[in-house]
């Protein structure tokens, strides 16, 4: 048997998974990420924690194929990252240094939205398919695109990055990058919220939010109970999300957009609010794509990385 390992490197743990190259997930465990003195201690804890597990399943070093990384940080195609927001790296050769610390063990890296998105492709929802959409609905609103089975990585490692389409040209707000206006200021968690706040200052209606600190959570379990307003509410966050997605298919044809994140729990209940303006509006080519949720969750990130060493 040959083996690879997944990656996905956190602000809080490096979870981490052993892998056939068939896509049996054998192992999974995970270890604390250790950011003081600029996250000196990241990269060589990773590969500690790896040579321990080959040791342990008494692996041979051929049999490794590879060890793929997920950074939550803009990663070029020579797998260096700039800088991090939350791992307290500057400019790190990722790639190499890892390459370096496993004695000489092949590695590729990658963004973690996007590493996300291969491992959706690979073993979650959207199996079978080679382009890919990922969206990430979470506090932000983060993105992956595989195209013919690869990702899309861009110049400096920023390609994917949907959250920040501008959808809405006269928004004054500002959102968390400094520009005004993008998906992620209405179709993120925090965005739906801020969508509800404002439709709850607009009038009287009545509504099981009134009262309420308003949530991505509240509002979908309103829209299940068939509260108009949580309705209302919805149906704007779907055409923010819909729209962009059917832009987006113009440029990369996706057969599959998979939703996750903290939004996609809401379960089957959201996709229809993001198919039907998307099917309004998009191009009579890209109308079949279909609008699937997440499944693998939390090992969505060690499963593409894994994925990575297989391209």
């Amino acid at each position: 048997m040959r083996y690879c390992f997944g990656v996905d490197i956190g602000g809080t743990t490096v979870k981490m998974g052993l892998f056939s190259t068939e896509g049996d997930i054998l192992d999974k465990w995970e270890i604390p990420t250790r950011t003081e003195n600029e996250g000196e201690a990241i990269l060589p804890d990773a590969a500690d924690s790896i040579l321990k597990k080959i040791e342990e399943r008494n692996i041979s070093d051929e049999e490794v194929q590879g060890v793929g990384v997920g950074i939550p940080a803009p990663v070029d195609a020579e797998g260096v990252v700039q800088s991090t927001a939350n791992l307290g790296w500057g400019y790190k050769a990722v790639k190499a240094e890892l390459q370096c610390l496993l004695g000489g063990i092949r590695v590729e890296a990658g963004n973690d939205a996007n590493v996300a998105a291969m491992g959706e492709m690979w073993l979650g929802a959207g199996r079978g398919e080679k382009n890919v959409v990922m969206v990430t609905l979470g506090t932000g609103v983060g993105g992956g695109i595989v195209i013919d089975g690869s990702m899309l990585v861009g110049e400096t490692g920023a390609g994917g990055e949907i959250g920040h389409m501008c959808v809405k040209r006269d928004e004054v707000e500002t959102c968390g990058c400094g520009l005004h206006g993008c998906l992620e200021q209405y179709a993120s968690a925090t965005g739906i919220a801020r969508l509800a706040r404002k439709r709850l200052e607009a009038d009287d209606a009545e509504t099981v939010l009134r009262g309420t600190r308003p949530s991505a959570k509240t509002v979908f379990d309103a829209v299940k109970a068939g509260d108009i307003v949580a309705i209302e509410i919805a149906e704007e966050f779907g055409v923010y999300l819909g729209e962009a997605m059917a832009n987006l298919a113009v440029i990369v044809n996706p057969a599959v957009i998979v939703i996750g994140g903290g939004v996609s729990k809401a379960g089957e209940v959201l996709l229809p609010f993001i198919e039907k303006p998307f099917k309004k509006r998009a191009f009579f080519a890209d109308k079949k794509t279909r609008f699937v949720l997440a499944e693998l969750g939390n090992d969505a990130g060690i499963c593409g990385a894994a994925r990575l060493i297989l391209s």
